[in-house]
């Protein structure tokens, strides 16, 4: 009977308020960064919108913070790829300016796709090494006073809840960068909307902010250590069911 309250309520209530809060964020993002202050409007709108996602949906939230993890320092945010609400819980609730590193195929998302752009995003464009390049210069433009950066290393999300392989393309910019990875473990995604479902479940989620892993050198020795000892805190911050890696088909 709960479950079908809750299917009731998310789809003639939390549903279509949501679908508007977002063409609200998007216009809001474009409008604004395109008139006024970028740095306010590529950021606090879509921060709002992302609780309001987890709070009208009912999701509790709990957040292990890290003190070693300063504001005003430019991190590498380094997370697992549960499923879709990934996005709104490091939205919501990091409380660090980032910038995401997407697909350069998410531009082509209507309106939201737009937003990103706007909100100055970096896309990933894989086609060719001046491609690559030209991301490393853009990030090294945009990581500064406290900018940072959120990657999901895997780069799909997971079909299991399981962790998959970790893509080098974070640790390397990180390793190009000299900038310290901050890993990220996240939980409960997976059980809420999971690759293969159609609709949200209830669930707790849970984000649990790491130690920051400082580089120690530059080059393949330095992006092996990050990456190894990133995907080992992700890893044992998951409960025990998700815990092993499992090679996910698309990567």
């Amino acid at each position: 009977m709960i479950k079908i309250l809750y299917f009731l309520y998310q789809l003639f209530i939390a549903m279509p308020l949501l679908l508007v809060l977002t063409i609200i964020n998007c216009t809001s993002i474009i409008v604004g960064c395109a008139l006024g202050d970028a740095s306010f409007w590529s950021y606090w709108p879509s921060r709002i919108w992302s609780k309001l996602f987890c709070y009208l949906l009912l999701l509790p939230v709990k957040v292990n913070r890290n003190p070693n993890v300063k504001e005003d320092t430019s991190y590498v945010f380094v997370a697992n790829h549960q499923g879709a609400f990934d996005i709104f819980l490091i939205y919501g609730f990091l409380n660090h300016d980032f910038k995401w590193l997407m697909k350069v195929g998410l531009r082509k998302m209507p309106l939201i796709g737009k937003a990103a752009e706007s909100a100055g995003h970096i896309f990933v464009d894989k086609s060719g090494p001046r491609k690559i390049l030209a991301t490393i210069m853009h990030a090294r433009k945009v990581l500064t006073g406290g900018m940072s950066l959120v990657i999901f290393a895997e780069g799909s999300r997971s079909f299991t809840g399981h962790m998959g392989e970790f893509k080098r393309g974070a640790f390397q910019l990180a390793d190009q960068l000299q900038l310290p990875i901050v890993p990220i473990t996240l939980n409960g995604p997976f059980d809420v909307l999971s690759r293969t479902d159609k609709w949200p479940k209830w669930h707790p989620l849970t984000m649990t902010i790491h130690d920051p892993i400082y580089p120690e050198c530059k080059g393949e020795e330095n992006v092996n250590r990050m990456m190894e000892e990133s995907y080992q805190a992700i890893m044992n911050g998951l409960p025990e069911k998700y815990q092993g890696k499992v090679t996910n088909p698309d990567q």
